[in-house]
């Protein structure tokens, strides 16, 4: 295109030979399904506890955490709303620009969500696995309302063999479209459903991962570790713009390697596939329909990491002798504050290790403070009297979780020397974990 125009038409023609900005849509995040929401495509960033917005040239347009956010593993468009699934199953809702509207509490074990409007399905969720037995009456999907509340079903549980691992044979990916369908990709099956409106089930496609599958089974036990064997096949589900959907799962039993099949929504016909190079996990869909693949760290690095918050509500909590202890009081130290429990399996392994770590630094520049959330004081009094922690242990009268919103025990927020967030910490990861936590702690004690 020539641009030897006339001066007064100088600067529109400038602008019309710049070449057009790619419009992107980004599919996938990670192993995390994305959605469209006011023309920016969100989608969780687990390891920071947050949500990123990208608009169509795939600049970040806006991210935001919360109090409510622990780790945000998937996220669906609510009307105008984003409803998050937690890694634990729990469901919130937020506003775009990150104020919380509503959460709810999984009704199996851990749940994921899906929804298109303001209808809601939940399945159980891929990313975190709990065992159990359950009825072999169970649905396999449930249709919510905007509350969380049940209003329907779609389908029965498959039952295993080994009956207290039917959550995970019943896991999978969810999505769900306009018209009130629903789709289903099992974890550990390779198929995929469309069930309609009325929970009618309209076809159910095979990617052709494997040549022959089992039910998740219980492997050999060794040295009293028992594991389960399974194919990690179905990891999430988005429906892109051009109403065909994406499945992204393993290219192998174990889903180090993964691809995308793209899937026809009226037969179910699988009509492409996309295998992803290692690192290239954010898979966008340009404007005329081809798959792209980028680096999800990358993508990620742009994001701006927020402003740094207070730890709040500030604490004012009485210890084994009564004496209150104030958050206040700890200003000018790093400081450690950790919620568990006498029941909290974890915080048994926990309480050495934060043991260690206070005896081995300088208690004028770090303290920790153990904040029990049991309501049976004689069983907190036990655990003290067992663990014999050098640190103080306030007495929370099983009030925070309400207070404080975290998604189980233990739980630890790291503040620096004026009541900030440094990091949050949730559950226990072992020494691993505490050596990171210990080169976290030298270097803030060691700054201004």
């Amino acid at each position: 295109m020539r641009c030897a125009l006339g001066a007064a038409l100088a600067v529109a023609a400038l602008s019309a030979c710049r070449p057009a900005t790619p419009s992107r849509t980004l599919l996938f995040l990670g192993r995390s399904p994305a959605a469209l929401v006011d023309g920016l495509t969100w989608a969780p960033d687990p390891d920071s506890s947050r949500l990123v917005a990208w608009d169509t040239a795939l600049k970040v347009a806006r991210s935001f955490t919360s109090p409510r956010l622990a780790t945000p593993v998937a996220v669906s468009a609510l009307g105008s709303n984003l409803l998050v699934s937690e890694r634990t199953g729990e469901a919130v809702v937020f506003d775009t620009r990150g104020r919380p509207v509503r959460e709810w509490d999984p009704l199996s074990a851990a749940d994921v969500y899906a929804a298109a409007g303001n209808r809601i399905a939940s399945a159980r969720s891929p990313y975190y696995i709990g065992f159990g037995a359950e009825a072999d009456t169970a649905p396999l999907i449930r249709l919510l309302d905007t509350l969380g509340h049940p209003v329907g079903r779609i389908g029965t549980i498959e039952m295993p063999v080994a009956t207290f691992l039917s959550q995970l044979a019943n896991a999978g990916a969810l999505a769900m479209d306009h018209s009130g369908a629903v789709y289903f990709a099992p974890l550990a099956r390779d198929e995929i459903r469309k069930y309609d409106a009325s929970g009618a089930l309209r076809w159910t496609a095979s990617r052709g991962r494997v040549a022959r599958e089992t039910d998740p089974v219980l492997a050999a036990r060794r040295g009293g570790t028992v594991t389960v064997r399974f194919a990690m096949l179905n990891i999430a589900l988005a429906l892109g713009p051009d109403g065909r959907l994406y499945a992204l799962g393993g290219e192998d039993s174990a889903a180090t390697q993964l691809r995308v099949d793209v899937i026809d929504t009226a037969s179910g016909a699988v009509v492409a596939t996309k295998r992803l190079a290692p690192g290239e996990t954010a898979v966008l869909l340009d404007h005329d329909g081809r798959l792209e693949t980028q680096n999800a760290e990358s993508l990620l690095a742009a994001a701006p990491s927020g402003e740094v918050r207070r730890f709040t509500p500030p604490f004012a909590l009485p210890d084994l002798h009564g004496d209150t202890v104030r958050l206040g009081d700890l200003e000018g130290k790093v400081v450690l504050v950790n919620f568990w429990a006498s029941w909290c399996d974890p915080c048994r392994e926990e309480f050495p290790r934060m043991a260690e770590l206070y005896r081995d630094l300088d208690r004028r520049d770090f303290d920790i403070v153990a904040i029990s959330d049991d309501v049976d004081l004689g069983k907190m009094i036990t655990f003290v009297h067992r663990f014999r922690p050098p640190f103080r242990v306030l007495v929370g009268g099983g009030r925070m979780r309400a207070t404080y919103f975290y998604r189980g025990l233990p739980y630890s927020v790291l503040l620096d020397r004026r009541g900030r967030v440094i990091k949050r910490i949730f559950g226990f990861g072992g020494d691993a974990e505490f050596q990171s936590l210990r080169a976290t702690i030298a270097k803030e004690v060691g700054g201004p």
